[in-house]
Formats: structure tokens, sequence, C-alpha cells
């Protein structure tokens, strides 16, 4: 995994190879510790031992009003739950104040989240509960729903 920091927060979490693997970094980052990535590998050293980590590092998200609007209500998604792209257009729709939301433009934004497992885009399922497409690989995404202990089988795997 790849994780970036600023001052300002968390800008990325990655998996090698992830589609759109670190494509908020610029020519300036450079490696160096920080407060921000020490308390993010806390936070992964919990999540990874099955515990529900009781915090959340800072984060600095990246992209457009509406796609950080997406991934704020992405933070609300309780750990061990899943929810579809339909919910979380109506819950977008509701912030923005705009009568309806395409679920298709929510996938849009969700594909581009760059702070995967903490902004937890691998909550997210088809309206029939099928495992759609996860940006780390949809391998990835079952583990990280076994660890949160969700009952993988009573979702649609294809």
């Amino acid at each position: 995994m790849l994780l970036a920091a600023d001052d300002v927060g968390l800008r990325g979490l990655w998996f090698e190879g992830q589609k759109y693997f670190a494509s908020t970094l610029n020519d300036e980052c450079v490696p160096r510790e920080n407060e921000i990535l020490k308390s993010t590998r806390r936070w992964l050293d919990m999540y990874f031992s099955g515990l529900k980590p009781k915090f959340t590092p800072k984060l600095h998200m990246i992209g457009s009003e509406f796609r950080q609007v997406v991934w704020r209500i992405l933070l609300q998604i309780p750990y061990g739950e899943v929810t579809t792209y339909g919910a979380v257009a109506e819950e977008v729709a509701k912030t923005l104040n705009v009568p309806e939301m395409s679920a298709q433009a929510v996938g849009g934004a969700v594909g581009h989240n760059a702070i995967s497992i903490i902004i937890p885009c691998h909550r997210i399922v088809g309206a029939n509960g099928s495992l759609t497409g996860y940006s780390g690989g949809v391998d990835k995404k079952l583990e990280l729903l076994r660890l949160e202990q969700i009952n993988i089988e009573a979702l649609a795997l294809y």
C-alpha cells in the first residue's frame, strides 16, 4: 500500500496497481514522515487487526465539490455494514438540494476515491447486492468485507 499526506491531511491510500494509483500526487510530494502518516498507520493497524478504529485520520480529499460530497457520505457508512449506490445517490441529492441524483454519477465519484479503506468505498454494493467493481480489485473488496464480518454470502457475488 502507498500512503501520501501533506500538512493538511491524508491525500491518498492506494493498493499497489489500483486504478487511479497515486493520482493525487504531484512533483512537489517528497517522502517524509509526519503525524498524519503515523496516525494513518495506527488506524490501519487497528483495522487490519479486526478492530473498528475509534478515530479517523485527518483527511485532505482532493476532488470536485461533487466528489467530496460523495466521499463525505461514504465516511458515514458504519463499519460492518454495506449500502447501495442508489442509497448514496439519494443522500447526495438531499445534501445538494436537488430532486434526484444518478447512481452512475455516484459510482464515478466512488471510483475516484483516492483514500481507500478509510473512505469506505468497499462498503458500496449494487442495487441487487452485487459486488460491483472496486478500484483496488473485487478480490480485495471481498477481503475487506470479510474482515468487517459482513455476511458476504447474503450478497450477490456476480
